[in-house]
Parts: C-alpha cells; structure tokens; sequence
C-alpha cells in the first residue's frame, strides 16, 4: 500500500515525535550523580584555613526524576587516603554498581551522599574542634538537613543510614553512636581508631619533627606525623599554640620518649572508639543495624588487633552488632561486582534500613 506524501509525512513526524518522548524518558529514568555545595557556619573560626564551602556529590536512583517516591539515604564518608570524595565515582564507577544492584534486587531503590570531610592536612574524624571546625555539627545539623529540605528522603533515623572507609569508617561509627537520632544503622568498612593497636600511639609520629615546625605544611614530609597530627588537631586541640594547634602528648628527651601521662588519657578517652563504649552503650543499643568489617592480612596489624578487641568490648556492654574478620588485604577493591561494597554493605543496608519510612525494607 502506498500512502500519500502528506500522510506519509504525518506517520514520520508521529514516529519521531514518538521516538524522541520515549528517549526523553529513558534519559530521565536514568540514575543521576549530582554535585551540591553547602556553605557551613561551623568552620568560622577554624585556625588552620579549613573551606567553609564543603562539596558533595549525591547519587538519586533511577526513576527519581519522575517519580513522587520518597528514599531512603546513606550517608558515605570516603577514606581520603584513596583520593577527594568524588573518588568512588570518578575512579570506582561507585554508579554503575549502584544501579546494577537496584536492578538485581540487592538493595532498594537509595539516595547516597559522599561528602567532603578533609580538612588543609587531611581527616577530620568527624569531631567538634576549635582548630579544624565543628564538624560533628555540620554532618548533624547543616548536612543532613539540607539533603531532607531538598531531596526527596525518607526524613526519619529509620531511613537514615551512615558508612565509611578506613578513617571515614572511624567517623560513620562515632556519628552513629553519638547521634542515634540521626542515623538508625551504620556499616563501617575497615575502620581505624578503634583502639589499642600493638604498637603504642606515640612510637608512631616523629616528635622532633612536630615539636620544631615552623609551618603546618612541614608535616607533610611524614606519613605518619601528618596522620597524627590530624588527630591531635581534633582531639587535643589548642588554638593558642600556632603552627599546628595541638597539645603534644609525647617528645623525645635525646633518644627517650617521654609520654606526657594526662594528655594521653585525655587522647585515648577522646579518639579510640572502644572509650566511648561505656558513655554511648544505650545509643549503640537503639541502632537498628550495626556493622564493622577489617582485613586479616591488613600489614599494619594494629587495625586487625584493635578491631578485634572493639568487638569484644561491644559483646562486654551487651550490644548487638556484626563484625567479619574477612581473608584478605586491606586496599583490595571494593567496589567491583564482587567487592564488599555490594555484597556486604549494601545487603546489609538492604535489611537495616527502612524503604518505607519506617520499617519496609523490601525493594522498591
């Protein structure tokens, strides 16, 4: 049969028209990374050059843009070591995994917000300081409620969860224990600072090094004063004592180390996590999931030991948890199909969180 030219020309510009509406729709069904800035009032009076303007990149699920559902979010606190908190997504295509286990039934349909918390000289460790910033505040009060004002989350503890890698895992753990009403379930992948490693904390840094800086970029000459000298920053602030702001809990006297007794105590009780156990038992207990995870053959073995006794300590206070010691070396990838990312962190999200607002946890 043949149609008439201008019927012909109908057909065509229906069938494109057509075309182009369905292309339109699957672009928009598609999963969205999006990039957000938050201006923060918390780092106003930081000492040491910390950006009030924190970046954030956000991944909304497929169909997001169309549909008037509510999710779930968690909240991913990346391990600087690796790169900038866009690294899973730049590097580790954090994306394609997230869709592919939406789509095989691993998890529900989530929001997931990777934002930065690093400060000039590195981790934050996710605490109130007068050197670097009130960076508890700002996850708690600034971060978390501007992604409810203007996404569509699930605004409830039930629906909120918290992960993190390394010192980001040490951060999504004490957020989660200190603010249960903000966050229901956490997961916390390798994380440090758990506890006593085998090594002392003071053997670590070199203290002549820290004690004679005249600048904080000096620091950066050593992996392990820059390290710690974060961890001071947040733990044993001192806003009065420039260049790097902390109270220094050790020095070397010649070839001694002498260890300042109180401001170890005060380091201890503040930055390992097992201390905090006791104070934040019942906060623990109200978490409706609660996980850590660490490599065996991590070849710095004081995580494999700390973690080890965190978990003990945990079972002494009663609280209900889950820690894997899994066979492997810590910096393997985690972010393939086979990576624990979607075999472990996201099935364990997948049954802590609430897909409903509450309790549904059943895929969306």
């Amino acid at each position: 049969m043949i149609l008439p030219r201008k019927r012909m020309t109908l057909v065509l510009a229906f069938t494109l028209a057509s075309l182009c509406a369905l292309s339109s729709f699957g672009d928009s069904a598609k999963s969205q990374v999006v990039d957000r800035e938050l201006q923060s009032r918390n780092f106003a009076t930081n000492k040491i050059g910390t950006n009030p303007t924190r970046g954030m990149v956000i991944y909304l699920p497929p169909g997001y843009g169309e549909s008037s559902q509510r999710y779930p979010v968690i909240y991913f606190l990346p391990n600087n070591f690796e790169g900038n908190y866009r690294f899973v997504f730049d590097k580790r295509d954090a994306r394609s995994l997230f869709d592919r286990a939406i789509a095989a039934g691993v998890i529900g349909k989530f929001i997931l917000v990777c934002v930065d918390i690093t400060t000039p000289l590195g981790n934050s460790w996710a605490v109130n300081s007068p050197v670097t910033g009130n960076w508890d505040d700002f996850v708690t009060q600034e971060l978390v409620p501007d992604i409810d004002a203007n996404f569509k989350t699930w605004p409830s503890r039930d629906s909120r969860g918290i992960a993190g890698v390394f010192m980001g895992g040490h951060g999504a753990i004490r957020l989660a224990m200190r603010h249960p009403e903000v966050f229901g379930s956490v997961y916390a992948m390798h994380p440090v600072g758990t506890g006593s490693g085998i090594q002392i904390m003071d053997s670590l840094p070199n203290w002549d090094l820290l004690a004679n800086a005249k600048t904080q970029d000096e620091v950066k000459k050593d992996g392990y004063s820059l390290i710690f000298t974060t961890i001071f920053q947040a733990f044993l602030p001192n806003a009065d004592h420039s260049p790097l702001f902390f109270d220094q809990p050790a020095h070397r006297d010649g070839g001694r180390l002498v260890i300042d007794g109180k401001l170890t105590e005060r380091l201890r009780n503040s930055f390992f996590l097992e201390s905090m156990i006791p104070q934040y038992a019942d906060n623990l207990k109200s978490l409706r999931g609660f996980k850590f995870d660490w490599a065996r053959s991590d070849l710095n073995q004081d995580h494999v030991y700390s973690n080890q006794a965190f978990t003990h300590k945990l079972n002494e206070f009663g609280i209900i948890h889950e820690a894997e010691e899994y066979n492997g070396a810590w910096g393997e990838p985690n972010w393939g199909q086979d990576g624990r990312v979607y075999t472990a962190v996201l099935p364990f999200f997948q049954r802590h969180l609430g897909f409903g607002g509450h309790n549904e946890n059943s895929p969306k």
